[in-house]
């Protein structure tokens, strides 16, 4: 039996809302979700698992409606979800209503359920969020049947606020494959035996690294797993080194360049690090013009040669607030307070 566990999908989410692509960003979502089903149908999955938070919210009956179009266009796999923290199964929920094809199974919210796909000699367990936050272990504890059928287990969780749960419980439950969602980070958590798939893309700076799906496939009760990258961009932090040379415009060339070779449809974090000259401001907003850039990050400090600037302003503010800092051996915030307070000094006098 083969196949596909995906998780974290945030259909409805607008990535980075307030950049001028947060819209294409949402569109993506559902494109690279159409795309992954057509992977699993063009791989011959038999079953196609996701672990909740397909939605970014509780769905409306369009939305659903339109998942809902895409499981029925691949009728020869199977589908079983849960929903998760973000997209909770509430009291009047359109979950609670909405029909999907015969080949689709969501797993309920009034506890554990278990769905039998006899034609594939598999059973998946799971239930959906009812709530956005669960802190009881319900998890732990829980078994499958002892029959002979392949036993798989939907959670999403594993912080205190989300279903927190035991490692050690979990590789004692009996299941021989728990497909995890919550995490955006894919992981594996026991070995061939339970994994992160991670989120389907990345909806939020912090989910830096590669992102996508993992395929299984099954012999006799063992399964061996494989993560395939499926997003069409990556969250990047990119430091860049300054030097007493460089102006905003240099480092707006050196960072698109950087971008240009690293891959120009990923998503940048820019730090400046390394000394610039004193008295010089770069202008991020500007750098940040050189591709897909969330924020620049200014971390340089002023160059400060206290031989020169000492001989240059003897017997001036600059020159006496230097020596006053000579008279002793410097702790860390005094040397940061001597660099701060250097930098207003020059930049003072530059401005007269």
């Amino acid at each position: 039996m083969r196949f596909v566990h995906m998780a974290d999908v945030h259909l409805g989410c607008i990535p980075d809302g307030k950049t001028e692509w947060g819209e294409k960003r949402s569109r993506e979502l559902w494109e690279t979700f159409q795309s992954s089903l057509q992977d699993a149908g063009e791989r011959k999955a038999d079953l196609v698992l996701i672990a909740g938070d397909l939605f970014h919210t509780p769905p409306d009956e369009r939305r659903l409606r339109e998942v809902s179009y895409l499981f029925s266009s691949f009728p020869h796999m199977c589908f079983a979800l849960i929903a998760g923290n973000h997209d909770y199964v509430s009291g009047e929920s359109a979950w609670r209503t909405f029909h999907f094809p015969g080949n689709v199974a969501l797993l309920g919210a009034e506890g554990c359920e278990c769905i039998t796909f006899g034609h594939i000699g598999t059973e998946v367990y799971g239930f959906s969020y009812n709530k956005p936050q669960i802190d009881r272990r319900l998890y732990d504890g829980l078994k499958p049947e002892d029959n002979d059928f392949f036993h798989i287990l939907l959670a999403h969780g594993g912080d205190a606020q989300h279903i927190p749960y035991s490692p050690q419980e979990m590789s004692l439950s009996g299941f021989d494959y728990i497909a995890l969602g919550h995490i955006h980070k894919p992981q594996i958590l026991l070995k061939n035996r339970a994994a992160y798939s991670g989120a389907l893309s990345p909806i939020d700076a912090g989910d830096e690294g590669p992102h996508g799906y993992i395929v299984g496939e099954t012999a006799g009760h063992s399964v061996s797993l494989k993560f395939v990258p499926k997003a069409r961009r990556e969250y990047v932090t990119m430091t860049v080194s300054v030097t007493e040379g460089d102006t905003t415009f240099s480092l707006r060339d050196t960072v698109a360049r950087a971008i240009g070779q690293k891959g120009p449809e990923n998503i940048y974090k820019i730090v400046l690090k390394g000394q610039r000259a004193p008295g010089v401001r770069f202008d991020t907003d500007l750098i940040g013009s050189a591709g897909l850039i969330l924020s620049v990050d200014d971390q340089t400090s002023a160059a400060v040669h206290l031989d020169e600037l000492r001989q240059r302003y003897h017997g001036q503010l600059i020159g006496r607030y230097i020596e006053s800092f000579e008279r002793k051996n410097l702790t860390e915030v005094e040397q940061k307070a001597l660099q701060v307070g250097l930098e207003a000094l020059l930049a003072g006098e530059n401005r007269k």
